[in-house]
C-alpha cells in the first residue's frame, strides 16, 4: 500500500495562509528574529564591498556568505555573483524594489545556514530572477524554523509580478520556490526550470495569475553531502497547487519518486494543465489535464545552469541552444536589441536571408518572438534578443527605449527601410461602418489623406468609411481588428484578412479609473465584476491583451499615476486601501 506523505498538510503555516513564526507576527519567513541574527544588511548597489574580488579571467564577482541580507531596490539589477557558501554561513538577497532583476548568480557548496537565500517583498512592479544556480542542496543544521532553511520565497505582503527563468533549485527542506502567497496579489510565473528533492514542495503556486511553462520537478536518491537528508524534508511534493486561483501549466513534468503524489492540490486549489507529464498520483480533485501523459521527462530544461560559476558567468548548458553548431560564415551578421528598464520595446526586421535566434552576450530566447520567411517581430525589456542573419538587413523599426546594433555597431533604424513599413488599407463597402485596429508599434494616417473623423493615439486608430477607402501606415504586426457595424474588407500589405483572427477580446463597455496621482503613498485595490475585465492604458484605454481578468477579478497597486480597465457586468465586490480616487464610467463608449 501507498505510504503516508512524509509532510504534513499543515506545515506550520498560519490560517491567513503565511507560515507562523515563534513570535505570533504575519511577518513570514524572514522577521525581525531573523534580521537581529544576520550580521548587516546592505544593498545591490554597494554589494561589490563586500569579501571577495571577480578575477581578471573571470566575469563575475565572488561574495563570501558572512551572514548578510543584500537589499535588491526599486530598479536594480543584481547580476554576475558567485556566492561561496562552504563557510556554513547564509547570504540573503531581500527583493524590496519592482522593475528589478537577480541575473547569473550562483550559490556554490552545501549550505548550512537558516532562513530563505532569495525573500521578495516588492510591493508592485515585475520582478525577474534569472539563470541562477540554487543546486548543492541546504541542511537543517542552521536553521531555527520548523522545516528548516528554504531557497525561495514570496511574502504576503509582495504584490509583484515574478518571472523565475532558468533557474536550478535542489535539495532545500522548506520549499523550493515558496509562492503560495500570490493567492492574496501578484504572480509568480516559471519559465524553464528546474528542481528536486526539495521538502514541503518545489513548486508551490495559487494565484489565477501564477504559470508554469516548460518546467521538471521530481524525487530522486541523490545525496548533496554529510549533514543532507535523513529527515522528512529531504522529499516533497514537486507541484503543490493551494486555493487562489486557477493555476495555468504547459509542457511541464513531475514525477513522485519518494514522495507518494507528483502533485497536491491543496483544499479547493486548482490548476489547468496541457501537454507534459505526471508521473504517479495526484491528491485533491482541482487538476484538469488536457494531453498529459503519465511518463515524465526528466531531463534538465534547456539555458538551466549545472553549476554555480556556469550561472555566475552567464553560461549556458543549452545543448539545443539556436547558436551551438551554427556557422559564423553561413550566418556571418549578428543582429542585438539590448531592452531598457524604463519600459518595453517592440522591434520588427527583414532580412533578404536566413535567420535565426542567438544566446550572443547572454541573450534569450523567446518563445513568443515571431520568425517567418525572413521577417521576425519580437518584445524586449530588460534583457537582449539576438539574430544570426545571412544577406541585407532591409528593413528595421524598433518602438520603444531598446537599442539596436548590428554586427557591435550600433545603428538607427531610421536608416534601414520605412519607418512605418506596412500598410493598411479599409475599403468601405456602401454603408456606413466603424472600426477600430490596434497594432504592436505605430499607425498613422497615410501622408497623403486627410480625414476628420480619424482618431489615433498611440498604436490604435478609430474611424469610419461608406463607400472610400482609408490607408494607413504602421510598424509591427496588427494585434486587433474589430468592425463595430457595418462592413468593410479590411488588407495588410495588399492582403485581405480577415479581421475575426485578429483579437481575442470584444469590446467591453463600461470604464474605471483608479487615480493615484498627487498622493503620497501607494493605494492597493481589488475589485470583483460579473463579466470580464481588460487592463487599458490611461488616456487612450486602449486595449492590453496581455492582461485580460477572464474571472473578473482584478487586483492591483497603484502609486503617482493612473490604472484603467475596460469591462462588463456589474461590481460584486470593491476595495481600496489608501487615498487613490475612482471613477467609473458606464457605457463610456457611447459618451
Amino acid at each position: 500500500m501507498a505510504r503516508e506523505p512524509s509532510v504534513s498538510d499543515d506545515e506550520a503555516i498560519g490560517d491567513d495562509g503565511t507560515d507562523s513564526t515563534d513570535d505570533g507576527s504575519n511577518d513570514g519567513l524572514l522577521n525581525r528574529r531573523s534580521y537581529v541574527k544576520l550580521a548587516g544588511v546592505t544593498t545591490a548597489a554597494a554589494a561589490a564591498t563586500l569579501p571577495g574580488a571577480a578575477s581578471a579571467d573571470e566575469e563575475y564577482e565572488a561574495i563570501t556568505a558572512r551572514g548578510q541580507v543584500i537589499t535588491i531596490s526599486q530598479g536594480e539589477t543584481f547580476e554576475n555573483k558567485l556566492i561561496d557558501l562552504t563557510t556554513g554561513n547564509t547570504v540573503t538577497l531581500l527583493v524590496e524594489g519592482g522593475n528589478s532583476v537577480i541575473r547569473n548568480v550562483g550559490f556554490e557548496g552545501l549550505h548550512r545556514g537558516s532562513g530563505f537565500m532569495i525573500s521578495i517583498t516588492a510591493p508592485s512592479g515585475n520582478v525577474l530572477v534569472e539563470n541562477v544556480y540554487l543546486g548543492d542542496g541546504s541542511t537543517k543544521e542552521g536553521g531555527s524554523h520548523t522545516h528548516g532553511p528554504g531557497a525561495v520565497f514570496m511574502h504576503r505582503n509582495a504584490n509583484c509580478d515574478v518571472t523565475f527563468r532558468h533557474c536550478n533549485v535542489q535539495g532545500y527542506p522548506n520549499n523550493g520556490f515558496y509562492c503560495s502567497n500570490t493567492a492574496y496579489g501578484g504572480s509568480a510565473r516559471f519559465e524553464s526550470c528546474y528542481g528536486k528533492n526539495n521538502g514541503v514542495s518545489t513548486f508551490r503556486v495559487a494565484g489565477g495569475n501564477d504559470a508554469i511553462v516548460d518546467c521538471v520537478a521530481y524525487n530522486d536518491n541523490t545525496d548533496y553531502g554529510p549533514g543532507w537528508g535523513g529527515y522528512v524534508e529531504d522529499s516533497g511534493r514537486p507541484l503543490w497547487v493551494w486555493p487562489g486561483g486557477t493555476v495555468s501549466i504547459e509542457n511541464s513534468e513531475f514525477a513522485a519518486g519518494s514522495y507518494p503524489y507528483a502533485a497536491v492540490m491543496r483544499g479547493s486549489g486548482s490548476a489547468r494543465m496541457t501537454g507534459g507529464a505526471i508521473q504517479g498520483q495526484v491528491q485533491g480533485g482541482g487538476l484538469q489535464r488536457s494531453g498529459v501523459s503519465s511518463s515524465a521527462d526528466r531531463s534538465i530544461p534547456g539555458g538551466v545552469p549545472t553549476s554555480a560559476r556556469e550561472a555566475a558567468t552567464g553560461e549556458s548548458s543549452d545543448d539545443s541552444s539556436p547558436d551551438e553548431g551554427t556557422d559564423d560564415e553561413e550566418l556571418p551578421h549578428l543582429l542585438l536589441f539590448e531592452g531598457d528598464d524604463s519600459g518595453v520595446s517592440r522591434y520588427e526586421f527583414v532580412v533578404d536571408g536566413d535567420v535565426e535566434p542567438s544566446t550572443h552576450d547572454g541573450a534569450t530566447v523567446d518563445d513568443e518572438t515571431e520568425i517567418d520567411d525572413g521577417t521576425v517581430h519580437g518584445v524586449v525589456a530588460d534583457w537582449k534578443d539576438a539574430f544570426r542573419f545571412d544577406g541585407d538587413l532591409e528593413t528595421l523599426t524598433v518602438d520603444g527605449p531598446a537599442t539596436a546594433y548590428l554586427d557591435g555597431e550600433e545603428v538607427d533604424p531610421d536608416e534601414y527601410g520605412e519607418e512605418l513599413p506596412h500598410a493598411l488599407e479599409v475599403e468601405g463597402q456602401g454603408e456606413p461602418t466603424s472600426f477600430e485596429i490596434s497594432v504592436e508599434g505605430t499607425i498613422e494616417l497615410d501622408g497623403e489623406e486627410d480625414d476628420e473623423t480619424t482618431t489615433i493615439s498611440g498604436s490604435t486608430v478609430q474611424s469610419s468609411v461608406t463607400d472610400e477607402t482609408l490607408t494607413f501606415r504602421f510598424s509591427g504586426a496588427v494585434t486587433d481588428v474589430t468592425i463595430l457595424e457595418g462592413d468593410a474588407v479590411v488588407s495588410v500589405d495588399g492582403e485581405e484578412i480577415d479581421p475575426d483572427e485578429y483579437g481575442d477580446n470584444e469590446l467591453l463597455p463600461h470604464a474605471i479609473l483608479i487615480d493615484g496621482t498627487g498622493t503620497d503613498e501607494p493605494t492597493s485595490y481589488s475589485f470583483t465584476v460579473s463579466g470580464h475585465a481588460v487592463e487599458a492604458t490611461f488616456a487612450d484605454l486602449t486595449i492590453d491583451d496581455e492582461h485580460v481578468y477572464e474571472d473578473g477579478v482584478v487586483r492591483g497597486v497603484v502609486g503617482d499615476e493612473r490604472d484603467a480597465y475596460w469591462f462588463d457586468g456589474g461590481f460584486e465586490d470593491f476595495r481600496l486601501l489608501g487615498d487613490a480616487t475612482v471613477d467609473v464610467q458606464y457605457n463610456a463608449r457611447d459618451q
